[in-house]
């Protein structure tokens, strides 16, 4: 964790001690405690635990970063009950609002202090218990979800067969280091919007926090990484568009390639196209491998990953697809129990012609069929015409680069410098507009930086490539560039749960490749 970060983590905890001090200097005098202990940080919550008789080392625990600030709480809880303060919105008022109740309760009430005999006396309804109760897991939750580990569905076939669809993860939030939400005011356990179909939004931007991440550790080459979709910090808010179909794809198709001309069409029908802005940790959540770090240079070609001029092994379990042809008519029974392949399912494969098929496997599945003596030929199905799309970003068009024919291209890296010039331009504008904050144009041949000339930028974050693990049927860093790094939400750990029709048993467990 960087010291600035340390410092603020700590600065925190020490205004939330100290600013309610105030008025527990009138009060610790009626507890036997001498006044001027009330504005000594945390000597005041440890006068606080002895005087209501609870335990000292919580007083400790204060000073975990973060789990702190909600022990904090806790104890002014348990110090308001020694002035015979029992009630729900008393108690929410000492956790919540110490800096105002505990001066209200002070002067304004002027309590008089019952001891740890007279709390001992006090008889708590059911419902106080279960609501208590109820509070103590949302919080404990809520810590947990945001620096320990995180439940996610796999929701697409993109990153089959390593991951399928109803899939249900860990993952680890300790992989990278813990982020800060950047909207912490929101619904618990509710990631953009409310639940049962709502287009409402769950959290509220009344307070953001700039980006910080505690005790960062760089993603690897080949991690399998859940990340915030960083091109869906705008969509279009209806169950078909989403991050599904992104606002800057519809704005191509819209514009016939001109995004500029696009956007104008999309903002002026907002009834067909209501939008929704997300900040960076409340877009979609996906999860791909990545394939590229931080300051490698990226081809791919013929369908095969080069990174710094070095190919790439393919995951074990990634798919591609092939076109097959067979000495004899493929059984469909034995194609999906002896080679892991549907060919009856439109989706996976499709019949060419006789004994000839299209099919998406693993190399696992193609090189023991090479191996069968089924096959007369089997080959890679390049995908030529994707770059035609609008679903790409404008520079894959303009470079006339395809899905299995990309790049070459850098992936920028936190601290390096890059010289601008036409192409340049085209590739990393958004990154150095969007994800880093900067007012970034051209005009005549030149390129202005925060209303500066300027002939190069330097990057302020690292950024990643990440393509799914089902290489022809992926939406990813090949449709919209780069995944900076404050996006990153975790690595995937462990799938502990799978569901198709019916428990997948031999999922249950498995760690994540």
């Amino acid at each position: 964790m960087p010291l600035n970060h340390m410092f603020i983590v700590y600065l925190i905890g020490t205004l939330l001690v100290f600013l309610p001090s105030f008025g527990l200097a009138k009060l610790f005098p009626k507890a036997g405690i001498a006044a001027w202990k009330a504005y000594v940080p945390f000597y005041n919550t440890w006068e606080m635990q002895k005087a209501a008789q609870r335990p000292t080392h919580w007083v400790f625990w204060q000073l975990i970063p973060v789990v702190g600030w909600f022990i904090t709480p806790g104890i002014f809880i348990e110090f308001v009950k020694t002035f015979g303060r029992f009630t729900l919105g008393q108690h929410t008022m000492a956790s919540l609002f110490a800096p105002f109740y505990f001066p209200y309760l002070a002067y304004k009430e002027n309590p008089n202090f019952i001891g740890p005999a007279g709390v001992k006396k006090y008889q708590k309804k059911g419902w106080r218990e279960w609501v208590d109760a109820a509070i103590f897991a949302v919080v404990a939750a809520t810590l947990i979800r945001t620096f320990v580990f995180e439940a996610y569905t796999i929701p697409s076939p993109s990153m089959e067969k390593t991951l399928l669809v109803k899939d249900f993860l860990f993952v680890s939030k300790f992989s990278y280091g813990p982020r800060i939400p950047n909207t912490p005011l929101s619904v618990p356990f509710v990631h953009n919007y409310l639940p049962f179909g709502s287009s409402r939004k769950s959290y509220s931007e009344a307070i953001q926090i700039p980006y910080t991440r505690w005790f960062a550790s760089p993603v690897e080459r080949g991690d399998c990484v859940v990340f915030n979709f960083p091109a869906g910090d705008t969509v279009i808010n209806l169950p078909d568009y989403q991050s599904k179909v992104p606002y800057y794809q519809v704005c191509r198709e819209q514009g016939l390639g001109d995004m500029d001309k696009g956007r104008q069409i999309v903002l002026a029908d907002p009834d067909q196209f209501p939008l929704a802005i997300h900040p960076a940790d409340k877009t979609d959540n996906y999860i791909k491998r990545c394939v590229a770090v931080a300051g490698d240079t990226l081809r791919v070609y013929q369908g095969e990953i080069y990174i710094n001029g070095k190919k790439q092994p393919m995951p074990p379990d990634a798919q591609m697809e092939y076109m097959l042809e067979t000495t004899q008519p493929l059984d469909a029974d034995i194609a999906k129990s002896d080679y892991k392949i549907d060919i009856l399912d439109p989706q996976v494969s499709m019949v060419i012609g006789t004994n000839k098929y299209r099919i998406n496997m693993t190399t696992k599945s193609a090189e023991k069929l090479r191996q069968s003596g089924l096959v007369k030929d089997l080959h890679f199905m390049l995908d030529t015409t994707a770059a035609n799309s609008a679903a790409f970003e404008g520079f894959v068009l303009n470079n006339r680069w395809s899905i299995d024919n990309y790049g070459s291209i850098w992936i920028p890296k936190k601290g390096a410098t890059l010289p601008l010039n036409a192409a340049t331009y085209d590739i990393y504008q958004r990154a150095i507009r969007v994800y880093e904050k900067n007012e970034f144009t051209t005009s005549n041949g030149k390129f202005y930086l925060n209303g500066k000339e300027v002939t190069s930028y330097t990057f302020k974050m690292n950024y990643y490539w990440m393509m799914g693990d089902n290489r022809h049927q992926s939406q990813d860093s090949r449709f919209w560039g780069f995944v900076p790094e404050d996006r990153i939400v975790g690595k995937a750990w462990m799938i502990w749960f799978s569901w198709d029709g019916g428990p997948r048993w031999k999922r249950f467990f498995k760690i994540v490749r």
